[in-house]
């Protein structure tokens, strides 16, 4: 049977652009602060027509100061409104991330319960784009390691659209990662309308027996293509897309590497004190008994993300996957 729900193909950056819409238009107390999200619509135009649709009250081109509107939206949020902040690359939060430390992760705690703070920041994040020094970071673990910060980072249209509704909804403060080389690579059916993904909550790419690859953001397609290339190898392999990095999926892990008995992470971020160390924590206090291998780590590396024609060099690939793969295959 057809659905009765309308869809239309978008782009990671256009179902973001959606559903940002789609929020102002339902609920008053939602507004946009950023360096040029207004005018210009965005270093990406992810909110290209929003100031002419809803008006510069409601998106606001702000000062360049990080740590200054971040501080205002944690006051506009705490007094009852919700407040979506862009940060035109992660690498400039930064100068927020005392805002962020001291007082948005701690006002619930510190009230007792009796103020919260809803907000979203968004951040473009990651290498690929040939962006200069700082653009290209691929800091997240910074941010899990925030009690009280919800970290969502999608990888397709859909779920960016249904993760931005939720987190605009959600009473904490989220941190939204945007991976740029996603914004316009690909398009997907995307229902009309309002609909969320439930933050928290992981999502399999692709069904699989022998190995289990976990990544997240731009590193799920390099994931896929890895499994692609791979069954010719007749190695099955199982993807799984985190969604969100904190609080992480416990109970998809354990059970897809639990199935499997063998597992690579891949992310681009530097591999000392990463997200991908956590999943193997959860893998050891979950899974241990289970493995048929130890689990691999396909990563960026220790040192900051180099310029322009370097950064192939310095990103995960599909064949250094299928190499990690191949390893915990054949151990």
């Amino acid at each position: 049977m057809k659905s009765s729900v309308e869809r239309k193909p978008l782009t990671l950056a256009g179902a973001i652009n959606e559903a940002l819409s789609v929020m102002l238009e339902e609920d008053e107390r939602v507004l946009l602060l950023g360096e040029d999200i207004g005018q210009n619509g965005g270093v990406f135009r992810v909110t290209e027509g929003l100031k002419d649709a809803f008006g510069e009250d409601r998106v606001i081109d702000t000062p360049l100061s990080e740590a200054g509107f971040v501080g205002a939206a944690i006051g506009m949020a705490a007094n009852g409104l919700k407040p979506v902040v862009e940060i035109q690359f992660l690498g400039f939060i930064y100068p927020a991330y005392e805002q962020l430390m001291t007082h948005a992760v701690r006002l619930r705690s510190r009230t007792m319960g009796h103020f919260t703070v809803p907000l979203v920041i968004r951040a473009p994040y990651g290498a690929g784009v040939r962006a200069p020094e700082i653009h290209c970071d691929s800091t997240e673990s910074i941010f899990t390691h925030m009690p009280g910060l919800k970290v969502v980072c999608p990888s397709s249209p859909y779920d960016a659209k249904g993760l931005m509704i939720a987190a605009i909804e959600d009473p904490d403060p989220v941190l939204f990662l945007e991976p740029m080389r996603q914004y316009r690579s690909s398009a997907e059916e995307v229902p009309e309308g309002k609909y969320t993904v439930e933050i928290g909550k992981g999502k399999t790419m692709l069904e699989g027996e022998d190995v289990t690859i976990i990544a997240w953001g731009a590193m799920v397609s390099v994931s896929m293509k890895a499994a692609e290339s791979l069954l010719q190898e007749n190695v099955s392999c199982e993807v799984i897309d985190l969604r969100t990095l904190s609080p992480i999926d416990e109970d998809l892990i354990a059970s897809s590497v639990q199935k499997t008995g063998r597992t690579v992470i891949v992310q681009e971020s530097h591999p000392q004190s990463s997200v991908a160390n956590d999943v193997l924590s959860i893998i050891n206090d979950t899974s241990f008994l289970y493995q048929k291998a130890p689990a691999a780590k396909v990563s960026g590396f220790d040192m900051p993300v180099p310029y322009f024609g370097y950064e192939d060099f310095y990103l995960p690939t599909p064949e250094r996957v299928v190499q990690a793969v191949m390893d915990v295959v054949n151990f």
